[in-house]
């Protein structure tokens, strides 16, 4: 088995330390002074809008980008002084497969077995290991160019797990998997961090940080505006959810001014568009707009008051909604 780098003595119990970190593009402030500390064995989770700088910031921590200012250890290693050591410590997966697509998958996985060091059967069977852990055995002897977008995933992911990192950079983890596919890599990463692997991921889908993430940060053009446990951050907002359902969804429109214009807060429409979720700062301030809609002869099919979802805090925090990322990806 091959040796990843060992930590120097007397590191700390982070995994990540990272102080003012800064990247520039032009005039693009793609990340602009981070604070990061993230302990050994938790899955953090880093969130935010397209463009908000997340990628950008796994891309330096990586060592794929020289900071413009700040510093970062990497369990224990300086990003400037020893990046080589860093790079021996982490493994990390992009938004994109970076796979050979005339090779098959098994061949993939064997040559960088050969790669980190594996020798003979050593490489074969640690191909054929990850194999059977992603679902991929039965499609190991087709070329990468005829498998489907999530079986490409799986098998990028897979690659990146050649050898077990001490850090594991996950950016999108599970975009183009199906639910059932999501899940299995969910159960991956969860093992991943009980055997004491770090792991920094970005996602776009709420529900992942949700179940993952021990601790999640929020990032927005490029500065981290809040940070804390699920929980934490859905209590930071201080207010609760008022979720409405209209009858007739040719009247969202009325209704999101009508809401806004009482409450102060712009509502959050569904991606069906008749139901909107709103926060409100009292019950008094709930039972005012629905008054109101009534009032306006808006009929509702259905409503409810309650604790805010994580993906209402992220809308709440940054007023965008989460949505997949397109094909350009993030900064």
């Amino acid at each position: 088995m091959p040796d990843t780098a060992v930590p120097p003595a007397g590191a700390s119990i982070l995994a990540i330390e990272a102080r003012g970190l800064a990247k520039h593009f032009g005039d693009v402030r793609a990340v602009d002074g981070i604070d990061l500390d993230v302990p050994r064995g938790m899955i953090f989770g880093i969130l935010g809008p397209n463009g908000a700088g997340k990628t950008t910031l796994l891309r330096m921590l990586a060592t794929l980008l020289p900071p413009d200012a700040g510093s970062a250890k990497v369990l224990g290693f300086d990003l400037k002084e020893s990046p080589h050591e860093v790079r021996g410590s982490i493994a990390m997966t992009g938004q994109f497969a970076s796979l050979d697509e005339d090779l098959t998958g098994r061949e993939n996985l064997i040559l960088l077995a050969r790669l980190w060091g594996f020798r003979g059967q050593n490489a074969k069977k640690r191909a054929d290991d990850l194999l059977t852990a992603f679902d991929l055995a039965d499609a190991a002897s087709k070329q990468v160019k005829d498998y489907s977008g999530g079986m490409r995933r799986r098998l990028d992911i897979a690659a990146s797990l050649v050898v077990t990192p001490g850090v594991l950079f996950l950016d999108e983890p599970t975009t183009g998997l199906d639910p059932m596919a999501r899940k299995s890599v969910w159960r991956m990463i969860r093992s991943l961090s009980e055997a004491g692997v770090t792991i920094l991921l970005t996602t776009q889908y709420l529900e992942e940080a949700d179940q993952l993430a021990a601790r999640i940060a929020v990032i927005d053009h490029g500065r981290k505006i809040a940070e804390g446990t699920s929980r934490e951050l859905k209590a930071a907002t201080g207010s609760g959810f008022l979720h409405l359902t209209l009858v007739d969804a040719a009247r969202v429109e009325d209704a999101e001014l009508m809401l806004e214009e009482i409450t102060g807060n712009k509502p959050q429409r569904s991606s069906e568009g008749a139901a909107l979720s709103l926060m409100v700062d009292t019950p008094q301030n709930a039972n005012r707009a629905l008054a109101a809609l009534i009032a306006a002869n808006i009929e509702l099919a259905d409503f409810s008051m309650g604790a805010p979802s994580l993906d209402e805090v992220f809308f709440a925090l940054t007023g965008q909604i989460t949505e997949p990322k397109n094909a350009e990806g993030d900064v």
